[in-house]
C-alpha cells in the first residue's frame, strides 16, 4: 500500500505547484520579486567588480557603486510610479516617448553633444560624469509604442491587411535602429529588431512574413559586419585560443578563464582575479563572468533563475491579459529581457559575437537599469489591471488595515494612572 501513496507525491506535489501557478498575485510577486533579488544582487556584483577599475581612473572605489545607486533610486521611484498608472495612461505616452527617442538619438549625432566610448558615439554628456544613453530609452518606447499601434489596429481588424501590420511600425523601428547603427550600436540594434519580431509574432503576422524577413535581416548584417574590421573581429573572437594583451580576443578567453575558476561555490565575494586588469569592463558587458568566478556556479545559477522567473512572470501576464495592449507589451519586454540576457552571457561563455550590451538588472549602467525597471513597472501595472488581481490586492489591503484582535484573557497595557486600557 505504501506504493501507490509514494507514487501519488510528485502528483501532490504537481497539483500544488499548478495551483500555485493559477493564483491571481503569482506573476505579480514572480515580476516584483525576482526584479528586486536581481538589481539587489547585481549592486554587490557592480561593487565588487569595479573597485579596481575605479582606482585605475584615480576615482574612488565606491564611484561606480554610488552611480548605480542614483540610477537605481530613480528607477525604483519610475517602476512604482509607473506600476500604479493604469494601463490606458501609458498608451497615451507612447507617441510622445517614441518622439522623445527619436530626437534624443538624433542629438547624440550631434558634434559637440554626444560622447564616444569603445569607438561608439551613443551617449549624451549631462555635465560632469553624468551621460544618457537614449537607445536604452528607445527599446522601452518602441515597446509601448508597437504594443499601441497594434493594439488599435487589432481593434478595427486592419492586421490582416499586410500595409497595417507593417507599417508605421516596421519603418518607425528601421529609423529608430537606422539611428542607433550611426553610432556603431549594432547589438542594441538587433535586440531592437527582436522586439520588432516579437511583437509581429504576437499580433498574428503570417509565418512566411518571418521567413522573409528573417533573410534580410540577415542580409543587412552580414553586409554591415563585413564592412566593418572591428565588427569582423569579433567574429574572429568565436573558439579563439590564447590570445596576447593587445589582441580583440583577450577579453572572451578572459571571461572564460574567469568562469572556469570558480568552481561551484567561487572564489569569494571581491576576490576575482581577472578583473585585476585582465578582464576588460568586468562591471559592464563580462559582469557574470566576475560573478561566476567569486560566485562560482551557485552565483551564476542564481542570476539565470531571477531571470527565468521574471520572463516567466511576464509571459503570464501577456498569455492571461484580455488586453491586447497588455499581450503585446508584456510579450515585447520579454522579449527584450530575454534576448539581450542571450546576447550578453552568450558573448561572455563566446557562443555569439561580444555586442557589448549589459545583462539586464545586473550590469553597471544607469541609463540600462532605469529604462528595464520602467519596463518592470510596466509588466506590473499590466497585471494589476487585471480583475482578478485587483480584487486579490484589495482584499490583501483591507486585511493590513483591519486592527489586530487581543487574545481573550490577555489584560490590555495599564494607561498613566494606572487603570487598565481594555474596556
Amino acid at each position: 500500500m505504501a506504493a501507490p501513496a509514494a507514487q501519488s507525491r510528485p502528483h501532490r506535489a504537481l497539483a500544488r505547484l499548478r495551483r500555485a501557478w493559477d493564483r491571481p498575485l503569482t506573476a505579480y510577486y514572480l515580476v516584483a520579486g525576482s526584479t528586486v533579488l536581481l538589481a539587489g544582487l547585481g549592486l554587490v556584483m557592480v561593487f565588487s567588480s569595479s573597485q579596481i577599475q575605479a582606482l585605475r581612473q584615480n576615482l574612488p572605489p565606491t564611484f561606480y557603486l554610488r552611480q548605480q545607486l542614483m540610477a537605481a533610486v530613480i528607477g525604483t521611484a519610475l517602476a512604482l510610479s509607473a506600476s500604479r498608472m493604469p494601463v490606458r495612461k501609458h498608451r497615451l505616452l507612447a507617441y510622445p516617448l517614441l518622439g522623445g527617442s527619436v530626437l534624443l538619438l538624433a542629438l547624440v549625432q550631434m558634434p559637440g553633444l554626444g560622447r564616444t566610448v569603445n569607438g561608439q558615439t551613443n551617449w549624451l554628456g549631462l555635465g560632469g560624469p553624468f551621460v544618457l544613453q537614449p537607445s536604452e530609452f528607445a527599446k522601452a518606447a518602441f515597446i509601448v509604442w508597437g504594443a499601441d499601434l497594434l493594439a488599435r489596429k487589432q481593434r478595427h481588424r486592419l492586421l490582416n491587411q499586410w500595409k497595417h501590420l507593417l507599417v508605421p511600425l516596421v519603418p518607425g523601428a528601421l529609423l529608430l535602429s537606422g539611428l542607433m547603427l550611426l553610432g556603431g550600436d549594432m547589438g542594441t540594434a538587433v535586440i531592437l529588431w527582436a522586439v520588432l519580431f516579437g511583437l509581429l509574432w504576437l499580433a498574428g503576422a503570417p509565418l512566411r512574413l518571418f521567413g522573409a524577413a528573417l533573410a534580410g535581416a540577415a542580409l543587412l548584417a552580414a553586409a554591415l559586419i563585413t564592412t566593418s574590421p572591428h565588427r569582423m573581429s569579433r567574429f574572429a573572437c568565436l573558439g579563439a585560443g590564447d590570445p596576447g594583451p593587445d589582441d580583440q580576443c583577450w577579453q572572451v578567453v578572459h571571461g572564460l578563464y574567469a568562469l572556469s575558476t570558480g568552481g561551484l561555490l567561487g572564489n569569494g565575494l571581491g576576490a576575482s582575479f581577472e578583473k585585476w586588469g585582465e578582464l576588460p569592463e568586468p562591471h559592464t558587458d563580462f559582469i557574470f563572468a566576475v560573478t561566476g568566478e567569486e560566485l562560482g556556479l551557485a552565483g551564476t545559477l542564481s542570476v539565470l533563475v531571477l531571470l527565468a522567473a521574471l520572463c516567466a512572470g511576464g509571459l503570464r501576464i501577456a498569455g492571461r491579459g484580455r488586453d491586447p495592449f497588455v499581450r503585446l507589451a508584456a510579450g515585447g519586454v520579454v522579449t527584450w529581457f530575454a534576448v539581450q540576457a542571450g546576447i550578453n552571457i552568450g558573448g561572455v561563455l563566446g557562443l555569439v559575437p561580444v555586442a557589448g550590451v549589459p545583462l539586464p538588472l545586473f550590469s553597471y549602467g544607469g541609463s540600462a537599469l532605469i529604462a528595464a525597471l520602467y519596463a518592470v513597472g510596466l509588466l506590473l501595472a499590466a497585471t494589476r489591471g487585471e480583475p482578478a488581481v485587483r480584487a486579490a490586492l484589495a482584499r490583501r489591503g483591507q486585511k493590513s488595515r483591519s486592527p489586530r484582535t487581543r487574545r481573550p484573557g490577555r489584560p490590555g497595557k495599564p494607561d498613566r494612572s494606572g487603570r487598565s486600557s481594555r474596556r
